[in-house]
């Protein structure tokens, strides 16, 4: 499945509650996610109106790599 190019920063972090990512802070216009999920883990990411394809594809390698999952089966899961 090909990631979504319409997709904000807010929207994603709601989407990550999924797998238990929390908002923790927000500083500016970055938000702060944690999970406690296998062990502690951060991720921050824009809180623009839409994200460019090259960020959230690094936001999305980075929880796939925490998450030991695949990619393609984890964009599937969150936006198909």
């Amino acid at each position: 499945m090909r990631i979504p190019r319409d997709i904000g920063g807010r929207a994603l972090a709601k989407t990550l509650g999924r797998y238990g990512y929390q908002i923790t802070r927000q500083t500016g216009s970055h938000i702060r996610l944690t999970t406690m999920t296998e062990s502690e883990h951060h991720i921050t990411i824009p809180a623009h109106e839409t994200l460019r394809i090259g960020t959230l594809s690094a936001i999305l390698s980075e929880v796939t790599g925490h998450l030991k999952r695949d990619k393609s089966e984890l964009t599937q899961e969150l936006f198909g």
